[in-house]
């Protein structure tokens, strides 16, 4: 799968880059590490779940045998 943002997707990631990248504070740079972090995590699990029960739902639909 590939993500092709649009245009205005792709200026206003730019816009937040900038903004991290011209930040000082080390204060806010760490408060958004540990909110990257966790949205990471949280974003990983999602994933690992939806892909699990796509591939249930296939297997149901295609009559194949379904492994806990």
């Amino acid at each position: 799968m590939v993500v092709e943002p649009t245009l205005s997707e792709q200026f206003v990631l730019e816009r937040s880059i900038r903004e991290i990248e011209d930040c000082d504070n080390i204060d806010v740079l760490s408060q958004l590490c540990v909110a990257m972090a966790k949205a990471q995590w949280h974003q990983a699990r999602l994933l690992k779940q939806a892909v699990g029960h796509i591939a249930l739902l296939d297997a149901v639909l295609s009559g194949g045998e379904q492994k806990p």
